[in-house]
């Protein structure tokens, strides 16, 4: 949603702190605010002049006419004031439909003045510019301001001056107040401008001989603005509609959706209603909530929301698991049922959302069952099948009563099934799989066209599009009719691959001779050419880094389709239209804003440009062209015969609602010549009216389809073209959103564009316009195929349309990566893993999730037995391993690691090269010994050879006992790291078996010679068996295995890196230069001859 209703104070402040004008704007900053919780003697030390002056009181909760409804206490005494908050605070009051609790309460100082100084003003955005409206008598008894103020237009990019509000909107204003309201006016649309505000009232303004003075103020601000306004707005509070509460489950899901490039929406109605629902896609969401008003269910009706554009498992488990902690808080005598509903995707992969609603259900089964809910799904689009398999799967499993459909079934008929409008049936058709239409289903054997397989390195010209006239100076140029061709090339900006494949698959099964795509624009990467396949044949297609530079090398194109994000969207798109080239432009971004996409308007307009969008899938010519992701993956696309034209062109707002239509319109005639969504936006680039007149001009259409929306007037344009006889072929139209008028309170849908301002933009006035205009209304949207058939086979008896005889399409070989999501084949992996899987929402060791591992404080002693003993250790062996850890990190400069590391260091190497030396020195004369005295030990013990015996063994053998020894530590000299190891062993391990039997062979050795010590190396080798061997949580073959591998050495190589790289850092940090070995350190033996 864009347009966002702000509080009174919270509209002052940014009036205070930001308006620019000569005039003296009076009582800046003085208002107080006060809430059931308010310490009032604080409030007073605070705000001093509570005290000093008369007050005004009201509440400041998005109400409207609070004068005429008695809810302004006016020129009252603090005392008076208290007395007037305390008998309302948290009092129920009924405003309109709506019912609320008052609880937010505004407190200003009181203004004397004369009704002649009361003035009335408000700015307000539409398509063409913003609108002014200003006049002489404001106050409570203002009445209709739409028939008495005086309105300006001030056009989009123009200025607002002095001179045009004095000549235009002054004509009754006393003369000595025409400078200073001018001032102000002009100040106020500044800052309406400035702060992206998209409505501003202000109602009364008083001028008197002290000043301005703003008494009552409403406004709304373009929340997608935030990315600019941030600074000056700071954290902005959009409050919810008088009547409803603000929920923190609410404030939680917007939350996601901020942190998400995906789409999420929830809105609480009723949380004691019966009916849930969980529906993807703005446009969807709609239509379901009216089918179940339609149906009786709007005062069981809990909530309204909407996920889409592909979000994540965990997103949609997050919001899934919202929906359901909702909905079983409280019984219901009927039980509940839940609607997962929405229409066929585009791209997003069904069964992948899917797990993670089927996750949460799985959480919530036992008080989903207590609760009796019944569960309806009904979903479209790529891999669907799948996810109403899982989705049906869980059903049973669990025992909750799960009806899954796909496109077979229409969109909204589980709405009916659900409130026991029409039987469920018990065994529903199910629809081919995926992998179905991606085979060779036609039977056809036929080799591709040679032309398939040429080079399309080289450009061609392509002259068999309409471009737009050029325009001469002054003049806006006239856009072209016919926006696609079999011909068409387009230029695709961003790194979209997977659309611009579809867009290549599109192209293949439509028999086109080249791609549609003829290049890519990457502003953050360098020059190259990015692979695609081409039916078999993988092609090249060329990236460019600048759009002037593709524009030079691909004169043919005059389609950009724009996937830029929300805050670069705007200024690619004004870079495409300085190339004349350019006649159609698709911006796929949602989120941009509406000041933005006016002066985008304003420009294509110039240029004879056509915009598609912002916040839109796209659209699509059947048999010619396709925008980005439109239309779904290739099974839908061959379902619903999208790859040859039919006679039936269609716009819509939403993107899923479009293909939704798709299916219609194929199930019901010959199939689609022409879609278009013009996305979901108050100001679309282009409007129904544009289309629609396009398809009147275009010979191959013969009828239309319009799914209109609550929120502007474009459907009327229409009733006017037919009025006027302009629009001749038959029309089929309906407008969704025809719930909004049966809720108490007003509900933002999911389109920023789907909310009415007033009475006429409501869906219910518009349907019934349409009707009366001699346009074919259903009576409701689970109709419109009914209707669109009945005027498509009216069309057929009278010849107009002649159905032409199918012909199968060309195969398409299946992408690898979706043949392995649908399960159609296997492949040997080239790696194996058990410890660690990034895949996911959270990374996950050995099995525990990385929240879990914090959340436990299972330490790095944990995290190295998760990742390399695939189990949790016990906390005392957690706590062994990072002690050997912090003993080994480091023993000095001298040790040939650490001198390794040093050298590299001050030879001027990075800091991995000057690691690695170190660690290369790493083997059984420095640091290695842990493994092999670990295994020389346990052979012995495990043989069962005496110490004694073991020492005279290995003497007899020539070999050294690994880990006995030290250089510098000795009996008398005892290594403290030993020591600190040893009393932590003894007094933590259940057993110490073979740390015994070391300490026997060390009590031998050392009666030789003092040095023989068990040294840090020996000790944690025996340390370590024993606790493989007696934690429990390994058998012995897996103690001994680990041992065989290397995993003690493990311990070493770990903790002295630490202190190699801390030699490292230290010799940078001291700036040591290159390091030379001296002389009288080295002695030179040379042979004799060769000193001679």
């Amino acid at each position: 949603m864009s347009a966002k209703a702000i509080s009174e104070q919270t509209g002052k402040e940014l009036l205070y702190k930001y308006i620019c004008t000569s005039a003296a704007v009076q009582n800046r900053f003085h208002y107080a605010n006060v809430t059931a919780s308010t310490d009032w003697d604080r409030l007073i030390q605070d705000y001093p002049w509570l005290q000093t002056q008369r007050l005004v009181v009201k509440p400041d909760q998005l109400i409207k006419r609070r004068g005429k409804l008695g809810l302004i206490g006016v020129n009252l005494g603090l005392q008076e004031v208290r007395e007037w908050v305390k008998a309302r605070m948290l009092k129920e009051t009924t405003v309109g439909k709506a019912k609320g609790i008052l609880k937010n309460f505004l407190i200003e100082p009181f203004v004397a003045h004369t009704q002649k100084e009361e003035f009335y003003v408000c700015i307000y955005a539409a398509r063409e510019g913003d609108y002014v409206l200003f006049h002489h008598e404001g106050g409570v008894d203002i009445g209709d301001v739409d028939s008495k103020a005086l309105k300006f237009l001030v056009g989009v990019d123009e200025k607002l001056t002095e001179a045009d509000v004095k000549q235009h909107l002054f004509a009754h204003v006393p003369e000595e107040k025409k400078e200073v309201l001018a001032s102000f006016v002009v100040g106020l649309f500044n800052l309406y401008e400035d702060l992206y505000f998209t409505y501003l009232e202000i109602n009364p303004l008083v001028v008197t001989k002290n000043g301005v003075y703003v008494l009552d103020m409403a406004a709304k601000i373009d929340a997608t603005a935030d990315y600019i306004c941030k600074a000056k707005w700071g954290d902005l509070e959009f409050p919810p509609p008088f009547g409803r509460e603000a929920y923190p489950e609410e404030a939680y899901i917007a939350d996601l959706d901020a942190k998400s490039g995906a789409s999420l929406k929830l809105t609480i109605l009723n949380p004691r209603g019966r009916i849930w629902t969980m529906v993807a896609g703005g446009g969807a969401s709609v239509v379901y909530s009216d089918t179940i008003c339609d149906l009786g269910g709007v005062n069981e009706l809990a909530n309204y929301g909407e996920y889409s554009g592909a979000p994540s498992e965990q997103q949609t488990y997050d919001y899934a698991k919202t929906i359901l902690s909702l909905m079983t808080r409280e019984k219901h005598n009927d039980g509940k049922v839940l609607i997962i509903g929405g229409s066929i995707a585009n791209f997003t992969n069904v069964a992948a959302t899917f797990k993670g609603i089927v996750r949460a259900i799985k959480d919530y089964q036992t008080p989903l069952k207590e609760h009796e809910v019944t569960i309806f799904v009904r979903r479209g689009g790529p891999n669907y099948q799948e996810g109403l398999r899982v989705m049906g799967e869980v059903g049973k499993t669990t025992g909750i009563p799960i009806h899954v459909f796909g496109t077979e079934t229409h969109m909204t008929a589980i709405v009916g099934m659900a409130l026991g409008h029409r039987p469920i049936p018990n065994q529903p058709p199910t629809a081919a799989h995926t992998a179905n239409f991606l085979l060779n289903a036609s039977g056809s054997v036929s080799t591709p066209a040679t032309s398939r397989t040429a080079s399309f390195s080289e450009t061609k010209a392509n002259n068999d599009s309409t471009p737009a006239k050029k325009a001469k100076h002054g003049i806006p140029a006239a856009k072209a009719t016919t926006l696609f061709s079999n011909h068409t090339k387009s230029i695709v900006w961003g790194m979209q691959t997977r659309a611009v494949q579809g867009m290549l698959d599109f192209d293949y099964i439509c028999s086109r001779d080249e791609p549609s795509v003829a290049a890519m624009v990457y502003p953050f990467t360098g020059d190259h050419k990015q692979k695609f396949y081409w039916g078999h044949k993988e092609i090249l297609i060329p990236v460019y880094k600048s759009m002037s530079d593709a524009m030079k090398k691909h004169p043919e194109v005059d389609v950009l389709i724009n996937f830029a994000s929300l805050r670069s969207a705007y200024d690619s798109s004004m870079e495409t239209m300085q190339f004349p080239q350019i006649h159609t432009i698709a911006i796929i971004a949602e989120g941009i804003p509406e000041a933005l996409t006016r002066k985008l308007i304003k420009t294509a307009d110039e240029k004879g440009v056509t915009v598609i969008g912002p916040a839109t899938v796209g659209g699509i010519k059947p048999g010619c062209f396709k925008i980005g992701n439109t239309g779904g993956m290739l099974d839908n696309i061959l379902a619903s015969k999208l790859y040859r034209p039919g006679s039936v062109a269609y716009v819509s707002r939403s993107g899923g609602m479009s293909n939704e239509l798709n299916n219609i319109i194929s199930r019901t005639t010959d199939g689609v010549f022409e879609g278009v969504a013009i996305g979901g936006d108050r100001y679309p680039g282009s409007t129904f009216m544009d289309h629609v007149l396009r398809y009147q001009d275009t010979p191959g259409v013969k009828m239309i389809v319009v799914l209109g929306e609550i929120g502007g007037c474009e459907e009327y344009k229409i009733c006017q073209g037919v009025k006027e006889g302009r629009i001749t072929k038959p029309v089929v139209c309906w407008c969704i959103g025809t719930c909004a008028t049966m809720f108490s309170s007003e509900v933002q849908f999911g389109h920023a564009g789907a909310c009415a301002n007033q009475a006429s933009e409501t869906a219910v006035a518009k349907n019934q316009a349409l009707r009366e205009a001699g346009i074919y209304v259903p009576r409701s949207f689970d109709e419109l195929g009914d209707v669109i058939k009945s005027v498509y086979d009216e069309l057929v008896t009278n010849g107009v349309i002649v159905p032409a005889e199918e012909v199968p399409p060309p195969t398409v070989p299946m992408d690898y990566s979706w043949a392995r999501e649908l399960g159609l084949i296997r492949k040997p992996a080239s790696f194996m893993t058990s410890i660690c899987d990034e895949r996911g929402q959270e990374l996950i060791y050995a099995g525990m999730p990385i929240t879990e591992v914090f959340k436990e404080e299972i330490g790095i002693g944990g995290v190295l037995g998760l990742l390399w003993f695939q189990r949790r250790l016990p906390k005392y062996a957690c706590q062994f391993i990072e002690m050997c850890l912090m003993v080994t990190a480091d023993h000095g400069p001298a040790v040939s690691g650490a001198h390794n590391t040093i050298v590299c260091a001050r030879a001027g190497k990075d800091l991995i090269s000057s690691l690695t030396s170190g660690l290369l020195t790493i083997g059984d004369r420095f640091g290695g010994a842990l493994d092999a005295a670990a295994k020389q030990f346990s052979k012995a013990f495990d043989s069962g050879l005496i110490p004694m015996e073991f020492v005279n063994k290995m003497k007899k053998e020539g070999k050294l006992i690994m880990g006995i020894g030290h250089r510098v530590k000795s009996i008398n000299n005892p290594d403290m790291r030993v020591q600190i190891l040893k009393d932590f062993v003894k007094q933590n391990f259940p057993a110490t078996p073979l740390l015994d039997y070391a300490l026997d062979v060390e009590k031998i050795t050392t009666s030789k010679k003092p040095n023989l010590i068990l040294n840090v190396d020996g000790f944690i080798g025996v340390a370590f068996v024993d606790l493989l061997r007696t934690c429990g949580g390994f058998t012995r073959e897996e103690a001994d295995e680990y041992v065989d591998i290397g995993a003690l050495n493990g311990i070493f190589v770990l903790g002295r890196s630490m202190g190699f790289i801390g030699h490292y850092l230290d010799q940078k940090r001291l700036k040591q230069g290159l390091y030379r070995h001296p002389w009288d350190d080295i002695s030179y033996v040379l042979p004799e001859h060769m000193t001679m």
